[in-house]
């Protein structure tokens, strides 16, 4: 039977694949000849909102299908605050796919774009649903939602109990995620996940949605950027901006500047702390925080370039201060939406 679509997309970030996924897939075989998945978040960090990486989440996908040929699993990088950027890139990607499909996969391409039936397929449910709407160029098929998975509770009952029954996800998910119960990582996020809750234990007694406010610093010298190492949950282990939470009396500025010097002990007079201000941006992405509804107010500190970067040393919350080369830096490395933050001041 003549297939409807040459390619269907789907975009989802699959922390984890469940059956839900795994029946949109079927639908989307049964209309299109090739199915492109698009793995959101593919380079972020372990945390309990995204505790496996991309190539993972795509052995769950392919272990859930018999025949998996025509499927094309990708990678999908987010773009924290830059919407333009996130759909420039599943545009290429999708053109690319398309040309590859209508062509055969051969390297010498006879067919080009509008030869490909193009469609973007999914399940509207909330408002992680909103780039369904983003790309109109694409005829678009809408699933209709059979059983109300929530990833959210699936994966927080996995890393509460080390368990999900075949009722929920596939069985070489099933299967998958009892191999990684065993690792060091799955202690550390259920470690994690313990925190996190008992965190917001403390705050639950309050009669309105808790909201804090945060401030951080981005200090640019010579090429390099100030890090801290975090020493304890969320995110022990990996590379932030320095900043914490503002005090009850404290305006945002000083707020920055207090952490600054608190985490790192940088040996710069205050004086020119302030004198190197070039930028300042408020960054309250729903979900940047694993802790909740977390806004911060973050400063961009260009010192003057010199042979010699400013001593450094981890203090107060960090393990470690460094000056990192700006080529260095790499998104699987950071702490909730910092990297992000770093290319908005710096235009990467």
């Amino acid at each position: 039977m003549e297939k409807e679509f040459d390619l269907l997309v789907f975009v989802g970030r699959f922390q984890p694949f469940h059956n839900e996924h795994k029946r949109i897939i079927d639908i989307a075989l049964q209309k299109s000849k090739n199915v492109l998945v698009l793995v959101g978040s593919a380079g972020k960090a372990r945390t309990i909102r995204n505790p496996f990486t991309f190539d993972e989440r795509k052995q769950m996908i392919e272990g859930a299908f018999t025949d998996s040929g025509r499927l094309i699993i990708k990678p999908l990088y987010d773009k924290t605050y830059n919407d333009a950027a996130w759909i420039k890139q599943v545009q290429t990607i999708v053109l690319d796919t398309a040309l590859d499909v209508v062509n055969n996969f051969t390297s010498w391409r006879a067919s080009g774009y509008n030869d490909a039936k193009v469609g973007l397929i999914g399940a509207s449910k909330d408002n992680t649903s909103y780039y369904l709407k983003m790309f109109p160029q694409y005829k678009s098929v809408n699933v209709e939602i059979q059983n109300d998975l929530h990833a959210t509770a699936i994966r927080e009952q996995y890393l509460e109990r080390g368990f999900l029954s075949n009722q929920t996800v596939p069985m070489s998910v099933v299967k998958f995620l009892m191999d990684f119960r065993g690792t060091d990582t799955y202690v550390q996020l259920h470690s994690e996940l313990k925190f996190v809750r008992d965190y917001k234990k403390q705050w639950e007694v309050s009669p309105y949605p808790v909201k804090h406010a945060t401030v951080d610093a981005v200090v640019e010298q010579s090429g390099h950027i100030l890090l801290v190492k975090r020493k304890a949950a969320p995110g022990k282990g990996l590379w932030a901006l320095p900043g914490g939470h503002l005090n009850e009396y404290e305006k945002q500025l000083d707020g920055a500047i207090r952490e600054l010097r608190e985490e790192t002990k940088i040996k710069v007079p205050e004086a020119v702390l302030r004198g190197s201000i070039r930028d300042h941006e408020t960054f309250d992405d729903p979900y940047r925080s694993t802790l909740g509804r977390v806004i911060t107010k973050a400063y961009h500190f260009k010192l003057a370039d010199d042979i010699t970067l400013p001593k450094v040393k981890g203090a107060d919350d960090a393990e470690k201060a460094k000056w990192v080369p700006i080529s260095e830096l790499r998104e699987e490395d950071f702490f909730d939406d910092h990297y992000f933050i770093i290319q908005y001041f710096l235009g990467l």
